[in-house]
């Protein structure tokens, strides 16, 4: 099964390689017209239907009659920070237990059924959510939510189950992590350097020790405690009727066992009041390496200034016209390549506090780590207190508008956006108004979110390579 644990994503939330590496040629998504001054962005127009089962599951349907194909996704409000100290990994692993069938499906029968009608589906686990998801053609919707709803009644836990999926995620590790070039850099690598506490600074892949000591009463827990339909969001976008929809809901969920949301317990941390530096050899990295975050403002419960960061990391390394892809890759050759994102996994709109606003750089040979960060602080420096040149603002924010609503072409894409929006800002709306408000982004708000990256707030890992050139 392609169940998996997400690494940092490089378009806004569904993407496949860190921001900051596309330049202004290819981006390819249409042109908008903007001023000098400012860019007006609109929100999105798909409709948006919200309400709630007697059972607490949240429902989000967003109809789109212009293609035969219908999404379907759950989110589970629990991801990686919330998994049990000693048992790292085991929201991953449990998410690859979804997946071993339930008490009307057979093992491997929900793939099967899914793919044959014409469908495509998987799953993935995050720092705050983990999801499943399916694409299916229209008429195959009722399908999609009959399996959903069966194994959110209950996934197959059982001994052969657990033992079978703690070696198929070892062996992900190995893949992925242990034996892959700059494996888990720097989003399972930067978080212990910033980071105090067990939420915030685990392995999210988890170590075989804690993984080999899951049991059956673990799964157990962990399902009883975060499956339960109150902490859960089923999104459905694209071609349905709505009527017809929420009857299929009714009746495939509407019998799930009511159990309430966990309250969910405050993970925050202080910020940096001294940089923190820390290294490592990867003795498969060919090339050098460093990553630098800084914390930003919650993304829910302090939205606006938040926006400001994902603005700025945008303008800092997104396209060759970028304040650091100009200086440090054309002009000084100090990096071969870039990104910034929001987010350690690179998903800016779905992930709560703490977080933080991460760049990151490969160097040539013999480059030097220190000198790469000096730069990017004189960089930050000069648009803290010279501002931005005239235009800049409005073309970065016509880029982000692009990015944003070419993303949201997509069903799956849109399906996903919806669904995490509710579970972490408790509204689905959320997401439709993303591109308006960061439209509505002052450069003041830049110039002070720029302010902010100063090097005793700041948490860095370099890799030191150890493989050949």
């Amino acid at each position: 099964m392609g169940a998996t644990l997400t690494c940092p994503r490089g378009v806004w939330l569904r993407g496949v390689a860190p921001r900051g590496r596309r330049s202004g040629r290819d981006a390819g998504y249409g042109s908008l017209v903007i001023t000098p001054e400012q860019v007006d962005i609109p929100a999105t127009a798909f409709p948006v239907e919200q309400f709630r089962l007697p059972n607490g599951l949240r429902v989000v349907l967003s109809p789109d009659r212009g293609v035969p194909v219908v999404g379907v996704a759950v989110v589970y409000d629990v991801g990686i920070r919330l998994e049990p100290q000693g048992r790292s990994g085991f929201a991953h692993l449990f998410e690859h237990m979804m997946f071993q069938g339930s008490a009307n499906v057979a093992k491997l029968e929900h793939m099967s059924y899914v793919q044959g009608s014409g469908g495509t589906l998987n799953g993935s686990t995050h720092l705050d959510y983990t999801d499943y998801y399916e694409m299916l053609p229209s008429n195959a919707l009722e399908r999609a939510l009959f399996l959903e709803a069966d194994r959110m009644r209950g996934p197959a836990i059982t001994e052969e189950n657990l033992a079978n999926q703690i070696d198929v995620v070892k062996e992900e590790i190995r893949v992925n992590v242990l034996n892959r070039p700059y494996g888990g850099f720097p989003w399972l690598k930067l978080p212990p350097v910033m980071f105090d506490t067990f939420p915030n600074n685990h392995d999210g892949y988890g170590s075989f020790e804690d993984l080999e000591a899951a049991t059956l009463e673990d799964a157990q827990t962990f399902f009883d405690t975060y499956y339960a339909a109150g902490n859960a969001v089923l999104s459905v976008a694209g071609d349905f009727d709505v009527a017809e929809a929420t009857a299929m809901i009714e009746r495939h969920f509407g019998d799930v066992p009511a159990r309430e949301a966990p309250v969910h317990p405050g993970i925050g941390e202080p910020d940096l009041t001294a940089e923190r530096r820390a290294s490592y050899t990867d003795p498969r990295a060919p090339l050098p390496a460093i990553a630098a975050a800084w914390r930003v403002p919650d993304p829910v419960r302090d939205l606006g200034g938040y926006l400001p960061y994902v603005v700025l990391a945008e303008l800092l390394t997104d396209g060759d016209a970028s304040r650091l892809v100009e200086r440090l890759i054309q002009r000084d050759r100090s990096a071969t390549s870039l990104s910034g994102y929001l987010g350690f996994m690179g998903e800016p709109f779905a992930v709560r506090d703490p977080t933080a606003l991460v760049l990151q750089a490969h160097l040539p040979p013999g480059g030097d780590v220190d000198r790469l960060l000096a730069t990017v602080d004189e960089e930050v420096a000069r648009i803290a207190s010279d501002g931005l040149a005239e235009g800049e603002l409005a073309r970065v924010k016509a880029r982000i508008a692009l990015h944003l609503l070419h993303e949201d072409d997509s069903v799956i894409n849109r399906v996903l956006r919806l669904a995490t929006s509710a579970a972490l800002h408790g509204d689905a709306r959320v997401a439709r108004e993303l591109p308006r408000r960061l439209g509505e982004v002052t450069a003041e708000q830049v110039v002070e979110a720029a302010s902010r990256l100063v090097p005793h707030r700041r948490a860095a890992i370099e890799v030191i390579a150890g493989g050949a050139a």
